[in-house]
């Protein structure tokens, strides 16, 4: 029943109305599914929720929060990965109020950003899971517990509508968070351009994930877009993922036209530990998309998760790099299903003067990057940083973006709110990037650029070349940036080691000569430091990705051992 394709919903304004509209018309299908883990060897134990269900949990949350709060008022969802969390953010936007999109206390390294958020959000009341009740009540005085509200509370109130849905906290690592007010026009115009993109507004698609909901692609992906199509969303843990990838495959295995996201490090973590006794159970030829929306997206990453699991029938065009970021709702730009991926080999050097220029693709200076593709619904531009002025094809500067998925601004944050979204219209998102041949093409972030005697250096760039050099170096787990000395900008990387691996075990000083070797001869830069450190020491965002300027703060704070510089 679920594979046939829903019908055409009418264009409503709020999520809230796609809910009641597929209850009334759908009430048997299936809406929600969380698949849980609860012990090591687990194959998962599925819950589903229909719509009808669906919509009588969230009147019944929305009917307590609606006696717990004033109209416009903030709800911090404090829930754990799953069905409460679905009915939770959709019961706030049902109450009138604005969901604060969070996560339980004692997530790894993440308190911190936990209290400075709920610091600022100042949130009226705070929903949970009963798992979790006796923790949250040390961080609010109302808490409400998602499961112990019973269906017998379900009832119809009269909601009003504000502006903001909900408050998209930044995954950055700045020690007072920004709040992106999505209005609830917002997120609805994001999800019907990112289902435009993604080819799921004309084909049925089951959205599969394991992204958290508290991050902006996790929640449009896999809770937005499927409550405005009335699509199938199935859900697992992160923590579930990070285990045993192989669980997130086996999803994609079991459902029809699957489409799911995931970071690029998802996409090599999976190509490097999947065993063949678990490829052999896989059947990949049914996945329709898979979006990789990472800083950058590396195509030797789709090459390589292409390769290792061809033979499982997954297809060669699935691969779709996108772009997107928290002030635009979540997505921007991206790759269409069925298309080949698009590479660019540029010239580097050109590269750092802020032209893209092409290289060869065998040049082992050339950069390789992924198209982003076009956006759909909303328009972008190439604009100099410092004059505005819009720049031609080819040109490097910022992206900026124009369209109704754009957000309202930072809740309580006016200033900043005028410098990033500006009077003029478009969004100055901070990203740097270029368009070629219809192409978007993202080349890094404004903020983590690294200048040196006057030359442009991408850390990413650098981070790519330096993870080559020695396999007990782990991906995705290093760091480059730049610190102030005597003679200008000195450049410096910190980079954990693999967990197979101590360093005790290592030649340090050799593998850092190698690190510095292989940096100046692609990149023409002398490293003034190199930092080896212990896996789970680099600090990452909420999103996963690593943060920069947290671990540039804490090299200059001396916390790393001198034990791993060399």
């Amino acid at each position: 029943m679920d594979s046939r394709r829903p019908p055409l919903a009418p264009a409503f304004r709020t999520l809230p109305e796609y809910l009641r509209h597929w209850a009334e018309t759908t009430p048997e299908r299936r809406a929600f599914t969380f698949v849980d883990h609860p012990a090591p060897g687990s194959r998962g134990v599925h819950r589903t929720l229909t719509w009808r269900r669906l919509d009588m949990r969230v009147r019944a949350v929305a009917a307590r929060l609606a006696a717990e709060a004033e109209p416009g008022a903030r709800v911090a969802l404090l829930c754990p990965q799953g069905l409460e969390y679905v009915t939770g953010f959709l019961a706030a936007l049902t109450a009138g109020l604005v969901a604060v999109p969070l996560y339980p206390p004692g997530l790894p390294g993440q308190d911190d950003r936990l209290t400075a958020v709920l610091a600022d959000a100042r949130p009226a009341v705070v929903l949970t899971t009963s798992r979790h009740l006796e923790q949250v009540r040390e961080l609010g005085d109302r808490v409400v517990a998602v499961d112990e509200v019973p269906d017998a509370a379900a009832r119809d109130i009269e909601r009003v509508d504000g502006e903001v849905a909900y408050l998209q906290y930044t995954s950055g690592s700045t020690r007072t968070p920004a709040g992106v007010e999505i209005g609830h026009t917002n997120v609805v115009a994001n999800a019907r351009q990112a289902l435009t993109a993604y080819g799921a507004d004309a084909h049925p698609v089951t959205c599969v994930g394991w992204l958290p909901l508290y991050h902006d692609m996790g929640l449009v992906l896999s809770v937005a877009a499927p409550v405005v199509r009335g699509l199938l969303s199935v859900l697992m843990d992160p923590v579930a993922f990070l285990h045993e990838p192989a669980r997130w495959l086996r999803l994609l295995s079991a459902h029809p036209r699957a489409l799911s996201a995931a970071p690029n490090f998802a996409y090599d973590y999976c190509a490097s530990t999947v065993t063949d006794v678990q490829k052999a159970e896989l059947r990949l030829d049914g996945v329709f998309a898979l979006i990789n929306g990472s800083e950058p997206v590396r195509p030797t990453t789709a090459d390589r998760f292409q390769a290792a699991f061809a033979e499982q029938g997954l297809g060669a065009r699935t691969h779709c790099p996108s772009y997107g970021l928290a002030e635009a709702t979540v997505f921007v730009s991206a790759a269409r299903p069925g298309q080949p991926l698009r590479r660019f080999a540029l010239d580097r050097d050109a590269l750092a003067e802020g032209k893209a220029l092409p290289a060869r693709p065998d040049d082992p200076r050339a950069v390789l990057l992924a198209g982003c593709g076009a956006p759909a619904g909303q328009r972008i531009r190439i604009a100099d940083p410092l004059s505005q002025v819009v720049l031609s094809e080819g040109e490097v500067g910022e992206i900026q973006v124009q369209g109704p998925n754009v957000g309202r601004g930072y809740f309580r944050h006016e200033e900043q709110s005028r410098r990033v979204f500006g009077a003029d219209g478009w969004l100055r998102t901070g990203d740097l990037g270029t368009v070629l041949e219809g192409q978007l093409l993202v080349t890094g972030r404004l903020k983590d650029l690294i200048v040196v005697d006057g030359r442009n250096h991408y850390p990413q760039d650098v981070e790519a070349t330096v993870q080559d050099t020695h396999p007990a170096l782990r991906r995705d787990r290093l760091a480059a940036f730049g610190v102030a000395g005597g003679s200008g900008e000195r450049v410096v990387v910190v980079a954990e080691h693999t967990r197979t691996t101590s360093l005790a075990e290592l030649d340090v000083p050799a593998l850092a000569r190698a690190v510095r070797a292989a940096v100046s001869a692609r990149h023409g830069l002398r490293l003034a430091d190199v930092v080896l450190v212990a896996p789970g020491t680099v600090p990452r965002t909420s999103s996963g990705k690593v943060s920069r300027a947290l671990t540039r703060e804490r090299y200059l704070a001396g916390a790393y051992a001198v034990g791993g510089a060399a």
